[in-house]
C-alpha cells in the first residue's frame, strides 16, 4: 500500500493559494483514476482506490500546513506503512513555475508542512517538488505561498496537474523515470515543425536536338552532276 500526501491548508479561503498545489494535485488524482469519496478521518480528508496493482490512500491533512505531521502520522501508524511508503507533493520556491522534480529523503529546506513530517514520521521518503517560483525576496514570501494563482497560472498549472494524473500509476509502481516522462510530456509537448517542401527535381539535361538536313549521299554511277541535270531534259 501507498501513501500519497498532498500539503495544503484547509478550507476555502485557501483552495487556490500557490501553497496548496499539493492539494490541487491529489484531487486531479482522485478525479481521473475514479477513487473512492473524500471521507473525514485522521485529522484530514481521506480518499482510497487503485493506481494500477497498488492500493493507495491519498491524504490531504485538515490540520494546516504547520502541523501536516500530525496527520501524516496517524495513517501511517494506523496501516503500519514504512517510510518506503510515503510519496508527499508540495509547493517549492526554487523550481520555475510548472517544474517537476522528484527527491528521496533529504532536509526540509524551510518548509514548514515537510518540517512537521520529520518530527512525526521520518526523513526519508519520497518527494515530488512542484515548483511555482520565488517572489524575488525572502520578506516576500509568507504573502506569496498565501496568495491565488492567478489567470495566467493556468498556462502551466494544468498541464503539471494533467500531466501528474497521467503519471501517478507509474510513480505508485515505483518507477520514477516513467512519471518524470509523462509529467515532461503534458508540460514540454514535442513541438511540430514547420512543413517541408519537397525540393524541385530539375529536368534531366538532354542533347541539343540538331535539326540540320542530313546529307544526300552521292549517286555512284560516275556522272556528274550537270551530265544528271541534262538526263531530266531529254
Amino acid at each position: 500500500m501507498k501513501l500519497f500526501v498532498g500539503l495544503g491548508n484547509p478550507g476555502a479561503k485557501y483552495a487556490a493559494n500557490r501553497h496548496n498545489i499539493g492539494f490541487m494535485a491529489l484531487d486531479r488524482i482522485a478525479s481521473q483514476h475514479g477513487f473512492a469519496p473524500w471521507r473525514t478521518k485522521f485529522q484530514g480528508e481521506l480518499a482510497e482506490g487503485r493506481l494500477g496493482q497498488e492500493n493507495v490512500i491519498l491524504l490531504k491533512p485538515g490540520t494546516f500546513m504547520n502541523l501536516s505531521g500530525q496527520s501524516v502520522g496517524e495513517v501511517m501508524r494506523f496501516y503500519k506503512l514504512e517510510l518506503a511508503d510515503l510519496v508527499v507533493f508540495h509547493d517549492e520556491l526554487d523550481l520555475a513555475p510548472g517544474k517537476l522534480r522528484l527527491k528521496q529523503g533529504g532536509g526540509h529546506a524551510g518548509h514548514n508542512g515537510l518540517r512537521s513530517i520529520h518530527a512525526h514520521a521520518g526523513s526519508e521518503y519520497a518527494r515530488v517538488r512542484l515548483g511555482i517560483g520565488h517572489p524575488g525576496h525572502k520578506d516576500r514570501v509568507s504573502a506569496y505561498v498565501l496568495s491565488d494563482f492567478v489567470k495566467s497560472d493556468q498556462d502551466w498549472l494544468d498541464p503539471l496537474l494533467a500531466g501528474i494524473a497521467d503519471g501517478a500509476v507509474a510513480l505508485a509502481a515505483g518507477d520514477n523515470a516513467r512519471f518524470s516522462n509523462m509529467v515532461a510530456q503534458r508540460t514540454s509537448p514535442p513541438r511540430s515543425g514547420p512543413a517541408i517542401s519537397p525540393k524541385p527535381i530539375a529536368p534531366k539535361p538532354t542533347a541539343p536536338r540538331n535539326f540540320a538536313p542530313k546529307d544526300t549521299p552521292e549517286p555512284t554511277d560516275g556522272r556528274t552532276p550537270l551530265q544528271r541535270l541534262m538526263d531530266r531534259f531529254k
